[in-house]
């Protein structure tokens, strides 16, 4: 029998970077895209540890979502964890401000990415 993760699921472990490797310029890249943007705003009105990757409601299937989530652990912003047949998350609100202070603010403070190109063009 292969090799499995802890807990007996098939899946490996999520791997995480911390928030003080990432560059800006990664940490920029993971927050400009929309989907992303929906899921750090619906981690950051929840519990820690209390959404499973598939409880987001985003316009994408399954293999995006997963691709977005490594964005946003290789960028340090988010945490993984399996529980069970799931797996849940948490973002890693004070760990990333500690490295770029106010980034997430601006990413939470509301507003949609069309409000944003609304704003911009009006200029």
């Amino acid at each position: 029998m292969p090799n499995q993760a802890a807990g007996g699921s098939h899946r490996s472990a999520p791997v995480h970077t911390h928030p003080d490797e990432v560059s800006l310029l990664t940490a920029l890249s993971a927050v400009a895209d929309p989907v992303r943007i929906a899921l750090i705003r619906e981690l950051a009105d929840s519990p820690e540890w209390t959404r499973s990757c598939g409880s987001f409601d985003v316009p994408v299937g399954k293999a995006a979502k997963s691709h977005h989530f490594a964005v946003l652990r290789g960028a340090g912003l988010v945490e993984q964890r399996d529980e069970g047949p799931k797996r849940v998350n948490r973002l890693r609100r004070e760990e990333f401000d500690a490295r770029f202070p106010g980034l997430l603010d601006l990413v939470l403070r509301g507003g949609t990415v069309e409000d944003e190109d609304d704003r911009e063009g009006a200029d």
